[in-house]
């Protein structure tokens, strides 16, 4: 056999097939050869009750993608004998929601229920969304919407409430281990019939590299196997695995809930101090293809919100990284990154001055626009010093210790305040110390000020 030509084998099992992917062939025929989210399907789960018992009702399936959304949706519209309309949001408009509904009409005349299956719902605008709620209140269809992103920001309120959401998870590596041999196995739908076979160590990686993903396991199985076949053998080597499954990345979806929820983690590692899950997180970012300059950006803020003056060099150390990073590119620059994300972690906390100044401004939005005391008015004009202005002004390097004890500097009519309050961490613990020193000054020149009166 040449080795540049495909097995004939391999070649005629997808031409019986006209060609369809193999991870179209082998999706589950019934509800028992469903792969995964035992959460869902397992005997007694809602669920799982609900298909065995043919009770259809809206929901809303959401997960990562190759988690069996459309498959689960036939296998449910089959289950209670409807009618299955298939829609894609990416590609599909309210002229063929209408078309769909008047069919479903026709099914319900014959006494047959109709399920109307969206997938990327979430690409829906609202009033195509909104579409559908009158045909799913009065029972025309019952609609089965495929998200994988979070229907609490993608879907509007009156389908949410109408629709139920089921969650679907990744599936595991066992999983994947156990759908690829189904479809090795397999002499009807998958590559039984061409004898392919595949190395252990290739059968773990392989579904390792499918990273959750049924759909991304059965093409790289594909993949592999056409491999093998030009290189005239039927069995999947391990290198063969390795060059297939090289090169991919983890799930990440670039602004998305999957995005958004990565850097809350690495944000929060680094509020935690654990220095070993944070340059995790980062790792993961950047294997998704997050721009380090995002990150270096995120650094920064928590240099400033975590830490702030329990180690005053923080926000140095993230500005000198993002720095480093823009002159060296990546990946050389990465690892300045890296740097600044475990200094970040081991660095004392305080979120002193990030409390103290959203109590700043809540106070600001509550006393509005209050005049500036007269004593602390600039006055460069002759005018404006006639008026007062700067009068009084106690200047503080005149003054015993360069503290102007006693001296009030917020507006008149507005309460004493006591915003920044150091953490007993890092720098802010003498800095708390040497504050309690001056306000008890404060405090002995304001009682001496009110016997005096």
């Amino acid at each position: 056999m040449s080795a540049a030509a495909p097995d004939p084998a391999v070649r005629g099992a997808a031409a019986g097939h006209r060609w369809r992917p193999l991870a179209d062939r082998m999706r589950p025929q019934a509800l028992g050869q469903f792969i995964g989210q035992a959460h869902l399907l397992g005997p007694g789960k809602p669920l799982y009750e609900a298909i065995a018992h043919h009770q259809l009702h809206s929901m809303i399936l959401w997960g990562p993608p190759g988690t069996g959304k459309t498959t689960l949706a036939r296998l449910i519209a089959a289950a209670s004998g409807a009618e299955f309309i298939p829609l894609s949001a990416v590609q599909a408009g309210i002229k063929d929601i209408r078309e769909a509904v008047a069919h479903a009409r026709q099914v319900a005349a014959a006494g047959n229920p109709t399920v109307l299956f969206l997938d990327e719902v979430h690409r829906f605008n609202k009033t195509q969304q909104d579409s559908f709620l009158p045909h799913v209140e009065d029972g025309t269809l019952t609609f089965i919407g495929a998200t994988t992103e979070n229907p609490s920001f993608e879907i509007v309120g009156a389908l949410l409430s109408r629709a139920r959401v089921y969650v679907l998870r990744s599936l595991s590596a066992e999983d994947l281990e156990g759908l690829l041999m189904r479809a090795l196995e397999d002499k009807e739908h998958g590559l039984g019939a061409a004898g392919i076979t595949l190395e252990p160590e290739a059968l773990g990686l392989l579904a390792r590299a499918g990273d959750g993903d049924a759909r991304r396991a059965l093409n790289m199985l594909e993949l592999a196997a056409g491999l093998a076949a030009a290189a005239g053998d039927n069995r999947i080597s391990t290198a063969q695995a390795v060059e297939i499954a090289s090169g991919g990345r983890r799930r990440f979806d670039k602004g998305g809930e999957q995005f958004y929820d990565q850097i809350s983690a690495l944000h929060k590692c680094v509020r935690g101090s654990d220095p070993d899950a944070a340059l995790y997180w980062y790792a993961r970012m950047l294997d998704g293809g997050c721009d380090p300059n995002y990150i270096a950006r995120r650094v920064l803020r928590m240099a400033s919100e975590d830490i702030g003056l329990a180690d005053p060099r923080a926000l140095s150390v993230a500005l000198d990284a993002w720095q480093a990073y823009d002159r060296l590119g990546s990946p050389e620059g990465e690892l300045a990154l890296a740097e600044a994300v475990v200094f970040m972690a081991v660095a004392a906390k305080s979120n002193a001055v990030y409390a103290g100044f959203g109590e700043a401004r809540a106070d600001v939005e509550q006393f509005g626009t209050l005049e500036v005391p007269i004593q602390l008015r600039n006055a460069p004009t002759k005018l404006m010093k006639d008026l007062g202005y700067g009068s009084g002004y106690r200047y503080a390097h005149d003054e015993p210790g360069a503290f102007a004890a006693g001296e009030r500097y917020l507006p008149e009519g507005m309460p004493a305040r006591t915003y920044y309050r150091p953490a007993p961490r890092g720098l802010e613990i003498r800095i708390g110390e040497a504050l309690e020193r001056l306000r008890a000054l404060n405090r002995a020149r304001v009682e001496k000020t009110d016997k005096n009166d």
